[in-house]
C-alpha cells in the first residue's frame, strides 16, 4: 500500500521516550525530504513498566494528535507500544499505515548456528502475548531464552550511558544468556542500540547481535511517497521537559540547536 501525496503530510514516529530516535536517525537518512514529526512520550516513560491497559491508552492518545498535525503514516518506534497496542492503533484508523516494531525472530533464527537465541527486551514485551506468537510461529523448535529488562530504559533516558551502574545492570542482564550458551541475541527495544558496545561486551564477542531499527525505517521508507515540493522538516514533541531532552539530544545525537516543543494528552491519566 502506498500513500498518495500532498504538501501538509507527515510522518509521525513515537516512542515511550529516547528511543525511537535510533529508528527516526534511519528515516533521516532514508528519506531526506520528508516532513517528520516525533513524540517522546517522556513524562511516562518508561512504557515497559507500564500496564497494557495503560500503554493502549497512551498510544492511542499520542497517534490521535500525530494524525491531527498531519501524520498519514505512524511508526510506532517502540517495542513495548507495538506489542501492545498496534492492533488496537490499527483498528481504530483501519485506512492509516502503522509501521510497528518488533523483534527480528526470523533474521535471528537466519543467524544462529547453535539454534539458542537471546532476546533482551523491556519487562512488557518480555511478557506479551505478540512476543510469545512470534516466537512460536518463527522459531518453533528452537531455544529463544528471553530476559526482560528492568532498569535500563530508564538509565538510557537520564542521558547515563556509560556509568558503572549501567555496566553492572547489562552485566546482570545479560548473564543468563551466556550461561545458555546463545550465538545469536536480539536487541528487543529501540533505547537499546544506544548502548550496544556494553550489550556486545557483555555478551561476548563471539555471540552475534542483531537491531531492527534500519529494517523499521526501510519499512517506513517504502510506503511512502515523497512530497512534490520536497520541503523536509523536523518537529520534536515531549511529554517530559522540553530543555531535559534538548540536552539529551545534544549529548547523546550530536543534534545541537533543536526546538522542543511541550505536549500533553487529552482525557489520558498522566
Amino acid at each position: 500500500m502506498q500513500i498518495d501525496s500532498s504538501p501538509s503530510r507527515e510522518i509521525g514516529v513515537f516512542d515511550s521516550g529516547v528511543g525511537g530516535f535510533t529508528v527516526l536517525r534511519e528515516l533521516r537518512t532514508l528519506l531526506p525530504t520528508a516532513r517528520l514529526r516525533y513524540l517522546a512520550d517522556t513524562a511516562y516513560a518508561p512504557y515497559g513498566n507500564r500496564s497494557p491497559e495503560e500503554i493502549r491508552a497512551r498510544s492511542i492518545a499520542v497517534s490521535e494528535h500525530l494524525i491531527e498535525k498531519g501524520a498519514e503514516l505512524i511508526v510506532v518506534a517502540c517495542n513495548t507500544a507495538t506489542a501492545h497496542a498496534i492492533e488496537a492503533l490499527r483498528a481504530r484508523w483501519p485506512a492509516l499505515p502503522f509501521v510497528g516494531t518488533e523483534p527480528g525472530i526470523k533474521p535471528a533464527v537466519a543467524a544462529t548456528r547453535n539454534g539458542r537465541i537471546g532476546l533482551l527486551a523491556t519487562p512488557a514485551t518480555a511478557a506479551s502475548a505478540r512476543l510469545r506468537a512470534l516466537i512460536e510461529r518463527h522459531a518453533s523448535g528452537l531455544e529463544v531464552i528471553v530476559q526482560g529488562c528492568p532498569g535500563v530504559v530508564d538509565r538510557i533516558e537520564a542521558g547515563d550511558l556509560d556509568s558503572a551502574a549501567l555496566h553492572a545492570l547489562v552485566e546482570r542482564h545479560c548473564a543468563p544468556l551466556r550461561a545458555a550458551g546463545v550465538d545469536t541475541a536480539l536487541l528487543g527495544c529501540t533505547h537499546y542500540p544506544l548502548i550496544e558496545p556494553l550489550w556486545q561486551a557483555a555478551l561476548g564477542a563471539e555471540v552475534k547481535l542483531l537491531r531492527i531499527e534500519t529494517a523499521v525505517a526501510r519499512r517506513a521508507a517504502d510506503l511512502w511517497v515523497p512530497t512534490p515540493d520536497g520541503g523536509s522538516t523536523l518537529d520534536i514533541e515531549t511529554s517530559g521537559a522540553t530543555a531535559g531532552l534538548r540536552d539529551w539530544m545534544a549529548q547523546v545525537l550530536d543534534w545541537h540547536g533543536m526546538t522542543v516543543h511541550a505536549w500533553q494528552p487529552r482525557n489520558v491519566p498522566a
